[in-house]
């Protein structure tokens, strides 16, 4: 077994080999002197968008600001409410507090964790303006049962993809889905920058001019501003970088697949964790981090893996219900299943470049664990 500390994420891994062309692309923006959107920004956005198969991308300045960004384009504000999971990351329901609409927490579904149709549906009143279905982990479930339930009801279906970068359903790509999709380039995220980024993908052409202009203070031209934005600028040098990762993107979720399927191999039978599992048999997971489930004593796991020098995390310990944030903004159903996976889950090191021998140091470290 490789000796020496496992941790959650190395980054390094993936990008020793790029170094060369990395130096190259920042040396070319360097001479170019642009710095701020501009020709390296529209390149990326095009290529963006012939990934992902959809007609619009648009870079903007963080996952948070994409989806604040999409609110804002779509008009959503006071009296309106905005249906998410109370069980993300606490920027997806941030972003409807911002624009002074009500959060309504629904449930989870229990095998994928991501925002179950049946709870959603009964949420839906006439002030339900969107949907915002997080793809959990790089899970892109029940998105395509989401997204028909919205259409029908003429709500909107915001995807917050942001660790879901190459994930599919059947042969679509997560963030294709629904009206908009909204993505991050957090450097630990699936396909990650070298500082904050993201972007917003749409079939909409109307939706991604007004996101264009939101992401520039809502300018219209030089000195008119016609729309409510903010400073949501994707910069050029993040482009630039983002471009010579893209090709490998789908060879990095490749290996994380290899390594998920390894873990899943050898631990479907322990008795006391489960491996995560995919909702649907067409998904194809982009593997953000690999999320146990320990039903009992997962300090002591936490802890016991601590010892061994392998890092672990939990993502996420709360509910968002539950933050003194959303105190008289939200509204809420019972939380049975999100509270129950708030108490259970770990996530354990899963990276490209990890190794067959430091997870097979993992796995070893699990199998003998008993709580």
């Amino acid at each position: 077994m490789t000796p020496g500390p496992v941790p959650l994420v190395d980054l390094g891994t993936a990008h020793r080999p790029l170094v060369g062309d990395l130096r190259e692309a920042f040396e070319r923006v360097l001479r170019g002197g642009s710095f701020i959107l501009g020709a390296e920004v529209e390149t990326f956005e095009s290529s963006c968008a012939l990934t992902l198969e959809i007609d619009h991308a648009v870079g903007v300045s963080s996952g948070t600001d994409a989806l604040l960004a999409t609110l804002l384009a779509l008009g959503v504000g006071p009296g309106d409410e905005v249906i998410t999971t109370p069980f993300t990351f606490v920027s997806t329901a941030e972003v409807v507090v911002r624009v002074g609409a009500t959060v309504v927490f629904a449930d989870v579904d229990p095998v994928s964790l991501c925002l179950d149709p049946q709870s959603v549906q009964a949420l839906l009143t006439e002030r339900t303006r969107a949907v915002i279905g997080v793809h959990l982990y790089g899970q892109p479930a029940l998105a395509r049962t989401l997204a028909s339930l919205c259409a029908a009801r003429g709500v909107t279906y915001v995807e917050d993809a942001c660790q879901a970068f190459g994930a599919r359903a059947g042969t679509s790509w997560a963030g294709t889905l629904g009206t908009v999709g909204c993505f991050s380039f957090f450097p630990a995220k699936p396909f990650g920058g070298f500082g904050d980024g993201g972007l917003v993908v749409t079939r909409d052409a109307d939706l991604a001019e007004r996101i264009r202009r939101i992401r520039v203070h809502g300018a219209t031209a030089r000195a008119c501003h016609g729309l409510l934005g903010g400073n949501f600028r994707l910069d050029a040098l993040q482009a630039a970088l983002l471009q010579v990762k893209l090709p490998h993107v789908a060879t990095w979720r490749a290996e994380r697949e290899r390594l998920a399927s390894r873990y899943r191999e050898a631990l479907s039978c322990h008795p006391h964790l489960s491996p995560p599992m995919l909702r649907e048999p067409d998904l194809c997971h982009a593997y953000a981090v690999y999320t146990l489930r320990v039903p009992h004593r997962r300090d002591d796991l936490m802890g016991y893996l601590r010892a061994r020098e392998i890092e672990s995390a939990i993502y996420y310990p709360s509910l968002l219900a539950d933050q003194p944030l959303f105190a008289g903004r939200c509204r809420t159903s019972e939380l049975v299943e999100a509270r129950r996976a708030s108490h259970e889950v770990l996530s354990i090191p899963l990276y490209q470049g990890l190794g067959d021998a430091a997870q097979g140091r993992i796995i070893d470290a699990l199998l003998r664990w008993s709580p």
